[in-house]
C-alpha cells in the first residue's frame, strides 16, 4: 500500500500546470508519443507514394518500352523479395527499430536522388534496388514501433490508425506529386520525395521506446521453439498463399492502368493517376480505424473475406470502364482492400507469433510471398497485355483475385485469441 509521503507526491504542483499546458499543445514532439507515431506513417506514406505508379509514367515520358519499365519495376520487386527474411532478422535483432527505420529512409533518399538526376537504364535500376531494400525495413520496423507502443492488445487499433494517417499522407502526396508532374517537370517528383524524408526522419526520432517495449516478443533474437512453432502454423501456410494471391491479383493493377492512361491522356496522365491513388486513400483513412477495431470484435477472417473480395471487383471494373477518367471509379474498389489488407497483415502477424520472438520475421516471411506475388504481376500483366491487349490483363487479373478470395472462404481460420473470441466468432 503506498505511504503516505506517496500518495502527497501524487498531488500536481501549481506552479508545474502552466508548463503542463505549453507541453500538452506540443505533444506530438514528446517521446513515445502516438502523434509521433502518425507523423511518421503520414510522411512514410509520401515518400512510397513518389516510388508508385509515378514510376512508370516517368519512364514512359523518357521513351522507355513496356518491356524495359516491366523489368525494372520486376527488379525492385525481386530484390525486395531476397531482402524480406534478412530484413526481418535485422529488424528483430535491434532493440532500437528507429535505427532500422532511419537507415531505410536514408536509402529511399538516395534511391531517389538517382531517379531524379539521370533517368538512364544503370541508375534507375541502382535506384529500384535500393527502394526495394528500403522497404522490407521500413515496413517491420514501423510494425514494430507499434506494437512496443500499443502492445498486442491494443494493436488493432493502433494499426487502424497508422493506416489511417499512411493514407492521409498517400491522397495528399499523390494529389501534390500529380500536379507537380503534369505542370512542372516529372524529375520534381524524385526530388519531392527526397524531401519528404527529411520530415520522417524527425518525426521517427521523436518516439520513444513505448510502453509495450520490454514486454513484448520482439526482445529476443533467437527463439528456437518459438522458430518451431511459428514454421509448423498452417495458419501460416495458408496465409501466407493468400497474401501471395492478393498480390499477383493487385500490384500490377494501378501501374498498368497507369501505361494505358498515359497513352490516352498524354500531358495529364499523372493528374489521373493522382486522382487513381486519392480517391482509394480518402477510402482507407475512412475504413481503417473501424477495420482496427472490428477486427477486435468479430475476428479476422470475416474482413479477409471482405477485403479479398473486392479484388476482383475491381479488376473486372478496370477492364469494362471505358475511357481514362472512368477507370478511377475501378480505382476506388482498392480502398476496401487496402484498408483490409494493411490492417490485418501485421495483426495477424502478431497473432502467429504470440509469445514468441519472431514478429519480424513473421513479417518478412508474409513480405516475401507479397513480394513474390507482385513480381510475377507486373511480369505476368506486362506480357498479356502486350499480346493480347490491356483489357486480357485485367480479367486474368481478376481472375486471380477471384482464386485468392475462394482460398480465404476454404482454408484460412481465425487467428484471434480464442480466449479474446466472441461467441459469435468461435461457432
Amino acid at each position: 500500500m503506498p505511504t503516505r509521503r506517496h500518495l502527497s507526491s501524487r498531488r500536481p504542483n501549481p506552479r508545474h500546470l502552466r508548463l503542463d499546458r505549453v507541453m500538452l499543445r506540443f505533444a506530438f514532439l514528446r517521446p513515445g508519443s502516438n502523434r509521433a507515431l502518425d507523423l511518421v506513417n503520414f510522411f512514410v506514406a509520401d515518400v512510397q507514394t513518389g516510388f508508385g505508379p509515378f514510376v512508370a509514367v516517368y519512364l514512359t515520358t523518357h521513351k522507355w518500352t513496356q518491356v524495359e519499365i516491366g523489368f525494372a519495376l520486376t527488379l525492385g520487386t525481386v530484390t525486395s523479395l531476397l531482402s524480406q527474411l534478412p530484413a526481418g532478422i535485422l529488424v528483430d535483432s535491434m532493440r532500437n527499430k528507429r535505427m532500422a527505420a532511419s537507415g531505410a529512409l536514408i536509402g529511399v533518399i538516395i534511391a531517389a536522388l538517382l531517379l531524379a538526376v539521370q533517368p538512364e537504364q544503370l541508375p534507375v535500376l541502382v535506384a529500384q534496388i535500393l527502394h526495394g531494400f528500403a522497404s522490407c525495413v521500413i515496413t517491420p520496423a514501423i510494425a514494430a514501433i507499434s506494437l512496443h507502443l500499443a502492445g498486442h492488445a491494443g494493436l488493432g487499433e493502433r494499426l487502424g490508425r497508422n493506416a489511417r494517417f499512411a493514407s492521409i499522407g498517400n491522397g495528399l502526396a499523390a494529389a501534390v506529386m500529380g500536379a507537380t508532374g503534369a505542370y512542372f517537370s516529372s524529375r520534381l517528383v524524385f526530388l519531392l520525395t527526397a524531401a519528404l524524408c527529411v520530415p520522417a526522419l524527425v518525426a521517427l526520432w521523436a518516439i520513444g521506446p513505448g510502453h509495450h517495449a520490454r514486454s513484448q516478443t520482439t526482445s529476443r533474437v533467437m527463439d528456437v521453439p518459438g522458430l518451431k512453432r511459428l514454421l509448423a502454423d498452417r495458419r501460416l501456410l495458408v496465409f501466407g498463399v493468400c497474401v501471395m494471391l492478393f498480390h499477383l491479383s493487385n500490384a500490377a493493377m494501378l501501374p498498368l492502368a497507369g501505361a494505358a492512361v498515359t497513352m490516352r491522356a498524354g500531358h495529364f496522365a499523372n493528374l489521373i493517376i493522382a486522382a487513381c491513388i486519392v480517391v482509394p486513400q480518402c477510402i482507407v483513412a475512412l475504413l481503417s480505424p473501424w477495420v482496427g477495431r472490428a477486427a477486435e470484435k468479430i475476428g479476422r477472417k470475416r474482413l479477409l473475406l471482405i477485403g479479398w473480395g473486392a479484388l476482383p471487383l475491381r479488376g473486372l471494373l478496370l477492364a469494362v470502364l471505358p475511357g481514362s477518367w472512368p477507370l478511377v471509379m475501378g480505382q476506388a474498389v482498392s480502398g476496401v482492400s487496402a484498408a483490409v489488407f494493411g490492417v490485418l497483415l501485421p495483426l495477424l502477424a502478431a497473432d502467429l507469433t504470440l509469445g514468441t520472438s519472431h514478429f519480424n520475421l513473421c513479417m518478412g516471411m508474409l513480405g516475401l510471398a507479397m513480394y513474390l506475388g507482385a513480381a510475377l504481376s507486373t511480369t505476368m500483366s506486362g506480357g498479356i497485355a502486350d499480346a493480347a491487349g490491356m483489357q486480357a490483363a485485367f480479367l486474368v487479373l481478376a481472375g486471380v483475385g477471384l482464386i485468392g478470395f475462394l482460398t480465404v472462404w476454404l482454408a484460412m481460420s481465425e487467428t484471434r485469441p480464442a480466449s479474446d473470441l466472441s461467441p459469435l466468432v468461435q461457432e
